[in-house]
C-alpha cells in the first residue's frame, strides 16, 4: 500500500479522539515501518548519488537493508510495543503503535516479490503474496482504485469527526499525494 494511503487509514483508525496529540501519534505511527526505507532510498539516490535502478534493484534486496525493514517491519516487536502502551494505557503510544500494527496488515497482502520479515526476530521469512500495490502484473490495475477509495473514505471520516484545521489540511494533502502515486502505478508503470 502506498505511504499517504497508510497514513490516512492510520489516522482514520487510530486518531480517536480527534486531539491533536493523539492524531498526530497516529500519522507518525503510520509512516513509521516506511520511514527507512525513505531516509535510505533518499540518502542513496540524493546524498550518494547512486541510480535508482540500482537503489531499488539491489540495495533494496541486500542483507542490510533488509535487516532495517525487519526490523521497523515486525509484528513482534510492533506487536510487544503496543502491549507496553495498553498495560500503561497511554492513548497517544497506543495510537502510533496500533497505526504502525496496521500498516503492517495492510501490507503483508499487497507485496509481490518485495515484502519485508515480518515476524523478526523469530524467522527470516517473507510471505510473498499473489497480489501487489504497484505491479499491474500482480493485480495493481484493480488494487490501486480500491486502496484510492479507501484513502477517499478515511478522509471523509476525518472530516466527519471534525479533526483539527491542521489535520484536515494534511489529510486533504496526503489524499491528493495517494491519487498522484495511484496514477504513477496504474500509467508509468504498465506491464507493456
Amino acid at each position: 500500500m502506498n505511504t499517504p494511503a497508510h497514513l490516512l487509514i492510520g489516522a482514520a483508525a487510530f486518531g480517536r479522539p480527534a486531539h491533536t496529540h493523539i492524531l498526530a501519534a497516529a500519522f507518525v505511527g503510520s509512516l513509521l515501518p516506511d520511514l527507512s526505507l525513505y531516509l535510505m532510498a533518499g540518502a542513496a539516490l540524493f546524498v550518494l548519488g547512486i541510480p535508482g535502478q540500482r537503489v531499488f534493484n539491489e540495495l533494496y534486496f541486500s542483507d542490510a537493508w533488509q535487516t532495517v525493514f525487519a526490523i521497523d517491519n515486525s509484528f513482534l516487536v510492533w506487536g510487544a510495543l503496543l502491549g507496553a502502551a495498553l498495560w500503561r494505557r497511554v492513548p497517544w503510544a497506543t495510537a502510533l503503535t496500533g497505526a504502525a500494527l496496521l500498516h503492517l496488515c495492510l501490507d503483508i497482502p499487497l507485496h509481490h516479490d518485495d515484502g519485508r520479515p515480518h515476524f523478526w526476530p523469530a524467522t527470516a521469512w517473507v510471505f510473498e503474496s499473489p497480489l501487489s500495490y504497484w505491479d499491474t502484473r500482480q493485480g495493481a490495475a484493480w488494487i490501486a482504485p480500491i486502496e484510492a477509495a479507501l484513502a477517499t473514505a478515511a478522509v471523509v471520516l476525518l472530516w466527519l469527526r471534525q479533526v483539527p484545521w491542521w489535520a484536515m489540511i494534511f489529510a486533504l494533502l496526503l489524499l491528493v499525494a495517494e491519487f498522484w502515486v495511484v496514477r504513477q502505478w496504474l500509467f508509468f508503470f504498465v506491464d507493456s
